[in-house]
């Protein structure tokens, strides 16, 4: 997963090399028609918390390629495999997003599903804004509603044209939602040293109130599951959106969620966000009313419950960022990391409320 907070908690790793032989590549390759040769100018990238990501060059063409971690999660190949096909269907769409090259589903290559896109020319503001996007808040303020659109184009993709008609279970997905992550909230006291769930606070009053206002009806689409300012790149030299990244959450659902998920996520007007200082300078970028308001005027989705998308988001991503809090309790992350989360996750509980009581 890859939640808002971590660009900073995910250094590429030095030697690639003790997570990739480049000899099964390269003939894997060939198999594929992709170049002949040596491959050259390897070197990691910065990834999601459970990726790598790999940058080449073989035969004049460049490359990236993306793999679960050396230690993966429980279904990191099939998450892999959903986020290949993802890209892939959306190769002809308007949506901007890495392009796909190919995949390699079995982990017999590389010990892991892996697949290669085409690298994207463009900049993670979250690790600092380069000096023309700094120097300017008319473009901050466009870069903020460039989300907005980018989330729009997602949001006009016929995901059953394309081939993702069974990519998703549509049929009770908001209801399921915080049963399933309430699951997810309890499974965590299989972490020794951990509280328990009364460590988030409101956490119970908090899942209630979405049960009790769910909506009743949504208009299904490709969702990218977590969007946010760190899983986007924007040109070096305007304010348009060059790509979103990260599509390992992705799922036909509601979209509604990945606007929920950019309010839940976007910083305080003073730059500081619910984990750590994310942008600076962060005048001139939009307001959530603003985002909001952009949305509703250009989308056929009705948004008059966006609150409780919002609420929503802080409760998934709250109870997904205190995952790190009970494994540092256990042993098993480094504590620092782990209590920050906690912060983080406490703080996303305390938004959810207040926006539950119009505060």
């Amino acid at each position: 997963m890859s939640p808002a907070t971590a660009s900073a908690l995910r250094p590429a790793p030095a030697d690639w090399s003790q997570w990739l032989s480049l000899g099964p590549l390269q003939d894997w390759m060939d198999t594929q028609g992709l170049g002949r040769g040596a491959i050259e100018d390897a070197r990691a990238l910065t990834g999601g918390t459970q990726n790598l990501l790999l940058r080449f060059r073989r035969d004049g063409r460049d490359y990236v390629l993306r793999r679960p971690s050396l230690h993966p999660r429980p279904g990191a190949d099939e998450t892999m495999r959903r986020e290949a096909r993802v890209l892939a269907a959306l190769a002809d769409t308007p949506v901007r997003c890495p392009r796909f090259i190919a995949a390699c589903p079995e982990p017999e290559v590389l010990g892991a599903a892996f697949y290669l896109m085409e690298p994207v020319d463009g900049v993670n503001i979250s690790e600092g804004l380069p000096a023309f996007h700094a120097n300017s808040t008319d473009v901050r303020r466009q870069m903020g509603l460039e989300m907005v659109d980018a989330l729009l184009t997602l949001g006009t993709v016929n995901h059953e044209a394309v081939g993702l008609a069974d990519f998703g279970r549509v049929d009770g997905f908001l209801p399921r939602q915080v049963p399933r992550w309430r699951r997810q909230l309890e499974g965590y006291a299989d972490c020794p040293g951990w509280p328990g769930p009364s460590c988030l606070p409101g956490v119970d009053d908090i899942g209630q109130w979405l049960q009790d206002h769910t909506p009743s009806h949504f208009t299904p689409g490709l969702q990218h599951g977590d969007f946010h300012l760190a899983n986007v790149m924007f040109r070096r030299d305007s304010a348009e959106l060059a790509a979103i990244v990260d599509w390992e959450l992705s799922t036909v659902g509601d979209p509604l969620l990945d606007l929920g998920w950019l309010v839940a996520t976007w910083p305080r007007p003073d730059g500081s966000h619910h984990a750590r200082q994310l942008i600076q300078p962060w005048h001139g970028f939009p307001v959530v009313e603003e985002l909001i308001e952009r949305y509703a005027e250009r989308s056929p989705r009705e948004v008059s419950a966006i609150g409780w998308y919002v609420v929503m988001a802080c409760y998934k991503l709250g109870i997904v960022l205190e995952g790190s809090h009970a494994r540092a309790c256990a042993g098993l992350a480094a504590r620092d990391i782990g209590d920050r989360l906690h912060q983080a996750a406490v703080g996303l509980m305390r938004k959810a409320e207040a926006w539950i009581h119009g505060t």
